[in-house]
């Protein structure tokens, strides 16, 4: 992929707390990647912020001294037009739709989480659309342009693009760049040399292999060296005896699965002592902003990791540059699944090792699939197609068959009430249901 204006890069969301750590990994890259154009872009309520992190991308940019211009802009179609690559990295009725989605569930029994259960269930209804919106302006202004996108739920996102959209997307996620960190730390050696194998889907994926320079370390890490997880999910260990037999490490996120009801306690007891997650992450991004607008400030701060996404941007930018050089080399996105896992349909997002080509991912098939984790798989699979064909269409009984066929929500009597209070409560953002 070899552009003849320059590389242009649009954020859409571009206000994000994260966007700093963006910046610093496109001025590292720079040499392979010589970006001209970086335009970050928001909506009228996200300017102030925009303001903020887009004067400090200028200081970064400045320090370093390369020819980068950086444009901020409320007009997402001028961000958009022959960009080469679109990062979307939004948050539909920002932080205080985040609550609501942690706060109802708890009220009624049900984990409460930003990515999955109802809570992850609305912030697609609600996000769904607004992609596939800005999908219509790159299929108009930039038809050659790769969306990446990591707004959460980044797997249904990916997939809810690749069924209504002709947009070239791929999505991707912060906890497999974690998980090779955690590796290479936990047996000291360069990321280079660690090679993890993920099966699943976006936050329900399981690591079935740990090579370490080309050797197998996964029954010393069933057995217990050092424990994966992240900022933003609590920390309760697993089961040994479980691990054992389950021959695969769960992502953290499988917890709310395997762990339902102590998950639940911890987030209820959370709630009442200090808020959910959505209350701290509001108190770290108050700090990081009061940070971002000291003017002598010209680098990425290092509290930025207390956020859970940290890593998120250095993923972004492996794969904006492996998708311009045609690098060739693995990492772990969400893709089409195309017949990788033959239990679930074609058109379904996966997270699964990729060779990453000029011309896009090629999924590399599991050597390990658990036979125990296709029925969760499944499940899960089937209730987040349901909710992105609510999403597109605003009907209710998908939503409702969405929601009572997940299985963190208990029957179909509290399905129904809970479809009823988040949809009156999202209202205004959920123009296809009313």
């Amino acid at each position: 992929m070899k552009t003849q204006h320059g590389i242009k890069v649009a954020v859409i969301g571009g206000g994000s707390s994260y966007t700093p750590e963006l910046v610093e990994g496109l001025l590292k890259s720079y040499e392979e990647m010589p970006i001209a154009e970086l335009w970050l872009v928001d909506i009228e309520e996200g300017k102030h912020k925009l303001e903020i992190v887009g004067n400090l991308a200028k200081r970064m940019v400045k320090k370093s001294g390369l020819p980068i211009e950086v444009h901020l802009t409320l007009d997402r179609r001028e961000a958009i037009k022959d960009a080469d690559f679109v990062s979307t990295q939004i948050r539909v009725g920002l932080l205080e739709a985040r609550k609501l989605d942690e706060h109802i569930p708890i009220s009624h029994g049900v984990i409460g989480q930003e990515t999955t259960g109802p809570g992850g269930m609305f912030k697609a209804l609600r996000t769904v659309p607004v992609i596939l919106d800005i999908c219509r302006d790159i299929e108009e202004l930039a038809p050659n342009a790769w969306m990446l996108n990591f707004t959460n739920p980044a797997g249904m996102i990916t997939e809810a693009v690749t069924k209504y959209s002709r947009v070239r997307s791929v999505g991707l996620c912060n906890s497999p760049i974690n998980f090779k960190k955690f590796l290479a730390e936990a047996y000291q050696v360069d990321e280079s040399k660690v090679l993890p194998e993920f099966v699943g889907i976006n936050h329900l994926h399981w690591v079935t292999s740990a090579l370490v320079n080309g050797k197998e370390r996964m029954p010393e890490l069933l057995a217990g060296k050092g424990e994966y997880s992240a900022k933003n999910v609590p920390t309760l260990g697993w089961d040994p005896e479980f691990l054992q037999s389950l021959g695969a490490v769960p992502t953290y996120y499988l917890k709310y699965y395997y762990m339902m009801n102590e998950m639940f306690d911890e987030m209820k007891e959370s709630l009442e002592k200090n808020g959910t997650r959505a209350d701290v992450v509001s108190r770290v991004e108050k700090e990081l902003f009061e940070l971002y607008a000291n003017e002598e400030l010209e680098e990425k701060p290092k509290q930025l990791e207390q956020r859970g996404g940290a890593f998120y941007s250095e993923a972004a930018v492996h794969l904006m540059r492996s998708l311009y050089t045609g690098r060739n080399d693995i990492q772990t996105l969400n893709v089409a699944n195309n017949g990788i896992f033959d239990f679930l349909p074609d058109n379904a997002s996966i997270e699964v090792n990729c060779v990453v080509t000029s011309e896009g991912p090629i999924p590399l098939v599991p050597q390990h699939i658990p036979e125990h984790v296709k029925g969760l798989l499944h499940a899960v699979k089937t209730y987040e197609s349901l909710a992105i064909d609510a999403a597109v269409s605003g009907d209710r009984g998908l939503a409702l068959q969405a929601l009572a066929h997940h299985p963190l929500v208990p029957s179909v009597s509290v399905a129904k009430v809970l479809l009823d209070e988040m949809l009156e409560a999202h209202r205004r953002y959920l123009p296809n249901f009313f």
